[in-house]
Formats: C-alpha cells, structure tokens, sequence
C-alpha cells in the first residue's frame, strides 16, 4: 500500500487534487480550442477514456472566448493552458474555467500576475505553476548553468511566492523535464520544500513505446514514493492514449479503483438526443443493478462519433435521430430503438458484470 505524502488539499471544480483525495489523471486537448464543437468532442473522447481533468490551450484571443461555451459544456473541470498573455487568464476566469495554468515568470509583468492571483482568488479557481526544462528564467539558467532539478524548484517556489504575496494558496505545482531522472530528482526536492500538492509528469515524452516508459518510470517512481497528486502523460499521440496509460500507471500501483464510473458527452450541435436525460436514466438503472464489480458506461449523443469517443468503455450508448447503437468494449453489439436503449445497455452491462465477477473469482 502506497503510503501518500500529506499536502493540503484545493479543489478543481468537482475535483478535489492533494490531501487524501485519489490520484487523478490529465490531458490535453489537441484541438484547435476556437473549434468548439471540435473541442468538446475530443474531451468527450478523454472522459470515456477515463480522463479526471482537461486542459485545453489559449494561444489566441479567439480561444479565449470560446471557453464560455467548453467551460459549461465539459463534463470534466477544464483548466485554460495559458503562456505569456496575462488578457486571456482574465478571459478565461471570467469564462468561468476550473483551472488556470500558468508560468508567471514567462508573463512580463508581475503586477499582472498579481492581478490573476487576485481574480482567481475572488472565484475560488486553484492555478498551477507549470514550470518546465525550457521556460526557466534567464537568471535562473546563468545561476546553475542548465536546467538542472535545482534550478526548476527554485524557479517553482520563486514563483509561488509571487502568489503566496497575494494571500493566495489554491495552488499546485509542476516541475517538468524531458529526463526522468532530472523530474524525478525536482519532484523529490519540492516535495520536501513545500506542502503544495503536486502534478506529475515527464514533458515531451515523446511517441510510444517510449513515451510510455519514460512516464511510466518517472511518474510511477514518484507515486510508488507517495509523491504526487495528479498526473499527466505527455504523449506525441492521441491524449486518448495519454489517458490510457496514466490510468495504467496508477492501477498498477493500486491507486484507482472504481465502481461505476458513468462518462457522458457534454453534448454540443450534432447531438439528437437528450443526452442528460438519457444519462440520468442509465445511471438510475445500472445503480439500481448494484453491480459489485467496477463497469465504464459511456452515454453519447451523436451516431458519428459515438461508438468512437465510447470504446474506453465498458459498455455504451451512442444515439441519434431516433435511433441508438449499443457497444460493449468498442464493438457495435445491437441496433434498437430509442425507447429500447436503456433495457439494451442492461442486457449487455450484466454479461460484462458476470464476466468481471467470474474473472475476479477465479484470480
């Protein structure tokens, strides 16, 4: 049993991250975030994957204001990426996002990250200080010569103290390098200098399999130590497979363990259906089976992309038009009627049950 370093504890929307709340598992959209429909279909993707928490980019003006719609759309808390344009961190707090992450050392003006620290304060939205091998501070890099793990801690508590002066705690930090020994030696370091929880992760891992082991040792190194609270894989990759493997990682380790874990899309302008009506019928009728294994039911609004954005899952529901496609672990099983999708995904959520039970029997 992992014995979990003690750190105080912020919330991210419906997501609590640090003290004894479980591991939970990131991503990052690819999509071009201006696209929201684009966007909010990817994300759909990651939440039947598994995924805890979103982050999506905010390099232009364009995808700020399109957080309005993402925001309140996600089933997940969405935290705006954003780099050098203290503007768009406003935008995006009044957009009403989860998240914030930032560098304050790349946004020139301190009295503007003040000014962040202030707003997010005033709204109760944590921020992280994402501190990578290739952002570090000018003076920093002339102190140690390269971006060693002293190097990123210093910069993370220099950093952190700019909000600290603000009165602002709802923090969590990341101090990234290509190298997991280097992350694993910044991770450890920081972990003794501050109580903050914690997001892991080797930046530019690169594609898999290689970009999988190197996450898995420096990530999974770390949380074997009891270090860290959220996590993020970064692939050169779907973010589906980011998921997949930091899921992985911390089954491997005993740190997620689920029951029911019902994912639904966040509907948007292709869908035909009700999808919260629908998903408010699934879950009343798979909680009433009290299933005593853990099962993924995904619930999505759109026959395009449906059976896709649901092969995570266990079993599933794309539906449209009066029509709907049950899937269990990716393949279209049947084709009924809207009336008949809730009965369909129960025949086929308790084969998957009985088959889960019976594996965990014979183990």
């Amino acid at each position: 049993m992992v014995e979990r370093r003690k750190t105080r504890q912020i919330q991210l929307g419906s997501v609590a991250i640090g003290g004894d709340a479980p591991v939970s598992v990131q991503s990052m959209t690819t999509t071009k975030t201006a696209d929201i429909d684009a966007t909010l279909q990817q994300i759909a993707s990651l939440v039947a994957a598994g995924v805890d928490i979103v982050r999506v980019a905010v390099p232009h003006w364009e995808d700020a204001e399109a957080l309005v719609a993402i925001a309140a759309k996600s089933t997940v808390p969405v935290v705006a990426d954003i780099h050098f344009q203290w503007k768009y961190a406003m935008a995006a707090l009044e957009a009403g996002v989860q998240g914030l992450r930032i560098n304050p050392g790349n946004i020139k003006y301190q009295d503007k990250v003040r000014l962040i620290a202030r707003e997010a304060k005033g709204r109760g939205v944590p921020i992280r200080i994402g501190v990578n091998a290739g952002s570090l501070q000018k003076d920093l890099l002339a102190a140690y010569g390269s971006p060693t793990s002293e190097a990123l801690v210093a910069s993370a508590l220099e950093e952190a103290r700019i909000l600290e002066d603000e009165g602002f705690g709802d923090i969590k930090i990341s101090v990234k390098h290509s190298s997991p020994q280097v992350m694993i030696e910044a991770y450890r370091m920081l972990a003794e200098a501050c109580d903050y929880p914690l997001h892991l992760g080797v930046t530019e891992a690169g594609p898999m399999p290689m970009g999988g082991v190197k996450s898995a040792v420096g990530i999974g190194t770390l949380l074997a130590d009891g270090i860290g609270d959220t996590i993020r894989v970064s692939l050169t990759d779907d973010p589906v497979e980011e998921v997949k493997v930091g899921n992985a990682i911390l089954q491997s380790l005993g740190l997620r363990k689920r029951g029911l874990d019902l994912v639904a899309c966040p509907s948007c302008g292709r869908a035909e259906i009700d999808v919260l009506a629908l998903t408010k019928r699934v879950e009343a009728a798979i909680e009433k089976e009290k299933f005593g294994v853990p099962i993924r039911v995904a619930v999505m609004g759109c026959v395009v992309n449906g059976p896709g954005e649901a092969r995570e899952a266990d079993v599933g529901i794309a539906s449209g038009n009066g029509l709907g496609f049950i899937i269990r672990q990716g393949e279209v099983v049947a084709k009924v009627g809207e009336d008949r999708l809730v009965d369909a995904l129960l025949v086929e959520a308790r084969k998957v049950a009985a088959e889960k039970a019976e594996a965990g029997a014979e183990a």
